[in-house]
């Protein structure tokens, strides 16, 4: 029996059928080569097609103009170099079953003038963009009618490039800045009202079809309710949605929620674990009537079964599972083969966003094959020799490294000393919204159970222990305990991040909490007290809080904090507590003036920092054929570890994640993963 009937039925649209109703929706992920999709670029989404998804969307914001700056490393679409590339990826999409779209923009104001080719932006006024500051030139009628072919020239390399279809991205872009009253205060034919204001979209879309033909797609992906002070009000975005549908170019509407426009719009716009799921779903269902259309959404359908309630009950006929499918190209194989507890979950953390905007490429926070399916993919070959194998420590690293060790064979044995596996990860999942977390430690403790490791919680070892052991191969993934040691005085004042998480404490009066890591530690700690506290003060070492995070997450924090009333103070590092009575006084250094400033506090709590653990490391390094040594050459190519520096050596000894160097979750898994497969 089909447990999804809804995600897993077929669909037909302008005469092409999607084997089921599952797509992942265009984004950039930063693996472009010259403004093509090169071969990164392609294996992508050919693991996605393999995997059974219906229809994957590539192509994020890719740009039809020379004038719409690229800044998230976008395809270009406005000349026909990219015509050959387009047809290799449809072929590799195409013979594993799945449709292909590519999405088609121009970004209007919504760029900088200062990279790429130095051309200013341009919009429908001159209104300063918030998110990158740039100040367009409002575009002339003649400048409108030239952007209006530009696109219909994408749409026609498009179907040359043998896609399915094209989308046309709305949303803050050109599109959508002639749509909002936020960025257009024209006084001609495309400014005033609705209609006019929608005037340059219809344009847009009669362009693409004219150009493209009439068996390919158009979508049209757009802000149905810009949730903002003088924006598009959703009684705005049903009725664009309802000209669309009478219009009769577009197939598809893909619904977007929020305004992007912000740092906190755009948080909102791809709303990750601190939302609930479906945020947009009943809005979704608004324009899915008032179009008539075939409608798409992805906003937090963020696991089979809420995707498929979005499709069973009618809100939309094709449930976005993008972040998802990062987290596990093979979803719809699983399902299909009765393996859902199998799936990846995607715990919404915001890692892959976070890079996108940070101007790196996207990477899974734990699935490290995504991005890396060329060199890196999910299939484990087995060892020649199978061997045995002890992995110390069962935190992300060490279960993932004993996962792959028992993939490829050998005799697996994990210790870890607490009662439960997970280390850090279950400390972040204490912390106000992010309990999802859990999800990564869950599918990991799945897996290892799965590919049969002897799991063994309680157990401290040292390193006599596992040299009595007879193990091929020892792994060391001990972690890290908290830095204790920056203040200059009264540390014994101080509690830190780890055990106020661990304790679960509520503290009453006026807590101080200190970060000198820009990470979530410390933020998730002041977030989770800050209903409790009578009163909180964040202060940090650098110029804002959360230095080291991304736009899906700081402002999640920032909103929840001044809501709360809490103060945060940046450029300020601990240097000291001293104890008055049953009070304290924390010590802070301004970074730039030097002075000593005074708080006082009921309590003070520091983030500063991960310090490793690798005492049984120590222990075993003499005792070890590889002298505990790396080959980086070897580890970076994915290439067998042939190091013996000790021929009296009988196990080969590696250490892995936090023991090594503290890092976060990612690099902890890379690190297992690339080393013990070759193992």
């Amino acid at each position: 029996m089909n447990a999804y009937p809804g995600l897993l039925s077929p669909i037909t649209i302008r005469g092409r059928t999607f084997r089921n109703r599952v797509f992942s929706s265009a984004h950039a992920p930063g693996y472009a080569v010259d403004g093509l999709p090169g071969e990164r670029y392609q294996a992508y989404h050919e693991a996605k097609a393999r995997g059974g998804i219906g229809l994957t969307m590539f192509g994020g914001s890719s740009n039809v103009s020379r004038d719409s700056g690229s800044i998230y490393g976008q395809i270009y679409v406005g000349n026909d170099r990219v015509i050959p590339a387009f047809r290799e990826l449809s072929s590799r999409v195409h013979r594993h079953g799945a449709g292909l779209m590519c999405q088609i923009t121009h970004m209007g104001r919504r760029t900088t003038w200062d990279s790429g080719d130095w051309l200013p932006t341009r919009g429908p006024s001159a209104f300063r963009d918030p998110a990158h500051h740039s100040v367009p030139y409002a575009l002339s009628s003649r400048e409108i009618a030239r952007i209006v072919r530009d696109f219909g020239d994408a749409a026609r390399r498009c179907r040359e490039g043998g896609l399915d279809g094209v989308e046309i991205l709305a949303s803050t872009h050109l599109v959508g800045q002639f749509l909002s009253p936020l960025s257009n205060d024209r006084r001609d034919a495309y400014g005033g009202d609705l209609s006019n204001r929608a005037r340059f979209l219809f344009e847009v879309l009669e362009a693409c079809r004219t150009s493209a033909g009439d068996d390919i797609l158009v979508s049209v992906r757009f802000n149905a309710d810009e949730s903002n002070e003088n924006g598009l009000a959703a009684e705005e975005g049903i009725a664009i949605a309802r000209m669309i549908g009478r219009h009769g170019v577009a197939d598809i509407v893909n619904v977007n929620g929020a305004y992007g426009g912000t740092d906190m719009g755009l948080t909102e716009t791809m709303p990750g674990m601190a939302w609930p799921v479906a945020p947009y779903i009943e809005l979704a269902g608004r324009v899915r009537e008032a179009s008539g259309l075939v409608t798409l959404q992805a906003a937090r359908l963020a696991d089979p079964a809420t995707a498929d309630w979005a499709v069973s009950q009618g809100y939309v006929d094709m449930a976005g599972m993008t972040r998802p499918h990062m987290a596990d190209p093979d979803i719809i194989n699983k399902l299909a083969r009765g393996e859902a507890e199998r799936i990846r979950p995607c715990v919404g953390a915001g890692y892959c966003l976070d890079r996108i905007y940070g101007g790196r490429d996207v990477l899974c926070q734990h699935n490290v094959s995504t991005g890396r399916e060329s060199w890196l993919g999910p299939e484990i070959a087995r060892a020649a020799v199978p061997g045995r194998a002890v992995v110390v420590g069962g935190g992300p690293a060490g279960m993932e490294a004993a996962r792959v060790l028992a993939l490829r064979g050998h005799a697996v044995t994990l210790f870890e000393a607490a009662t439960r596996p997970g280390g850090q990860i279950l400390l972040a999942a204490a912390a106000s919204w992010r309990r999802d977390m859990i999800g990564i430690v869950d599918w990991l403790a799945g897996e290892v159970d799965h590919a049969g490791v002897d799991v063994r919680t309680g157990v401290f070892v040292e390193g006599d222990d596992v040299a009595r052991l007879d193990a091929d191969i020892v792994i060391v993934a001990t972690g890290g305990v908290p830095e204790t040691g920056l203040a200059e005085s009264g540390g014994e004042h101080v509690m830190t991040v780890w055990d106020a998480l661990a304790t679960g404490r509520r503290p009453t009066g006026h807590v101080v909490i200190t970060d000198v890591t820009g990470g979530h530690g410390a933020l998730s700690l002041a977030d989770t007290l800050a209903g409790s506290a009578d009163n909180l003060t964040f202060v940090t070492a650098d110029r804002h809080a959360g230095r080291a995070l991304g736009v899906q997450n700081v402002p999640v924090y920032l909103r929840n904090l001044a809501s709360a009333g809490a103060a945060i103070l940046t450029d300020r590092a601990l240097v000291g507590v001293n104890r008055q009575g049953n009070r304290f006084v924390a010590r802070l250094r301004h970074a730039y003036t030097r002075r000593i400033e005074d708080l006082d506090a009921d309590m003070v709590i520091a983030d500063s920092g991960v310090r490793s653990v690798s005492d049984v490391f120590d222990d075993l390094r003499d005792r070890s054929a590889n002298l505990g040594e790396v080959d980086h050459e070897a580890l970076v190519a994915i290439a067998p570890q042939k190091l013996m520096a000790n021929a009296e050596g009988t196990f080969r000894l590696f250490r892995i994640g936090d023991a090594l160097a503290p890092r976060d979750i990612h690099a902890a898994l890379l690190d297992a993963n690339r080393l013990c497969r070759v193992l």
